[in-house]
């Protein structure tokens, strides 16, 4: 399978074609950090002896309009820890070659205060972006430049991206996706024509992790199509009511991952019914380390199996 953008670079045509290629016959492991030490891939390697595949990074620290002077410390405790992950991503991919994915906790534009990637904490209205002219629309761009810079580092250094945009807009939590499903839909066409007709970023994959119909950007604007899923601790599942649930978006064949997980899908199942997930990724801090979501011993049975794939 080709990428959608049709001038993707080398790089990032082989990772999608490992991808289509790992789906139903393994599942490629994952975990986010959003830390320059990374310290969930060390407790990985502490309980397993292995290292995840995937490593998922966080881009909230770049977002230019983050307001210092109104913010709690729980927030300038995130961003401190969020910053130069940029810098570790790209030392990470080049010394072990793993799969770096991105998502971006985005500081609204305009206004806001806290965390304000949350709805409850701007005043941003995302629909306004879609319109010629207005102040919100610039302001978008505006930061989608900055972030660019970023994000063209990766490919200077060959190294291809799953860029995970305006991720969970079947939900009204980030501003993104206050306006509903639709309205992120657009913006992330607007992004994808940007970034690739206008930037040429073209080692970037497309990946869109959101189950809403209505919100689908449409197969010729998604590589990768995902669900952030989060269901009660410790259950046991391969996930494969989801994946049903998500081949109904596309008309294609799509690829399809566990963008963002609390509970690790069960190798087990997976090795049995082979649902066909290319990888997954489970998020930080507490729900990798500790035992409140997964138990180690559910840890190390994914990574000693030979139906996962590890760096």
């Amino acid at each position: 399978m080709k990428p959608v953008n049709a001038q993707a670079t080398p790089e990032a045509v082989a990772l999608l074609n490992d991808l289509y290629e790992t789906a139903g016959k393994q599942i490629i492991t994952g975990q986010h950090t959003q830390t320059v030490p990374m310290e969930e891939a060390d407790h990985i390697c502490e309980l397993t002896g292995k290292r995840p595949k995937l490593q998922g990074f966080e881009l909230l620290a770049y977002s230019p309009n983050i307001n210092y002077e109104i913010t709690s410390p729980e927030c300038m405790k995130e961003v401190e820890e969020n910053r130069e992950t940029v810098e570790a991503a790209l030392k990470w991919a080049t010394e072990t070659k793993g799969i770096v994915s991105f998502c971006f906790h985005w500081f609204s534009p305009i206004g806001g205060k806290d965390k304000s990637f949350y709805t409850e904490h701007t005043d941003f209205d995302p629909e306004q972006v879609l319109k010629e002219g207005t102040p919100e629309r610039e302001a978008f761009f505006h930061d989608l430049d900055q972030i660019a810079v970023e994000l063209r580092k990766f490919q200077e250094k060959k190294i291809p991206i799953l860029w995970r945009p305006l991720h969970e807009s079947e939900g009204t939590w980030f501003w993104w996706g206050s306006k509903g499903p639709e309205v992120a839909r657009d913006l992330y066409r607007l992004m994808y024509h940007y970034y690739t007709d206008k930037l040429h970023l073209d080692h970037l994959l497309w990946v869109w992790s959101c189950p809403a119909k209505e919100g689908y950007p449409g197969d010729e604007y998604v590589d990768v199509i995902g669900w952030d899923v989060y269901v009660k601790a410790h259950t046991v599942t391969d996930y494969a009511a989801e994946y049903q649930e998500l081949l109904k978006n596309t008309k294609s064949t799509k690829v399809a991952a566990l963008t963002e997980v609390g509970i690790l899908p069960d190798i087990d199942l997976l090795s049995k019914s082979h649902i066909p997930w290319a990888y997954y990724m489970t998020w930080s801090k507490e729900f990798c380390m500790g035992e409140e979501f997964n138990y180690n011993s559910e840890l190390k049975k994914i990574y000693a199996s030979s139906y996962s794939v590890k760096l």
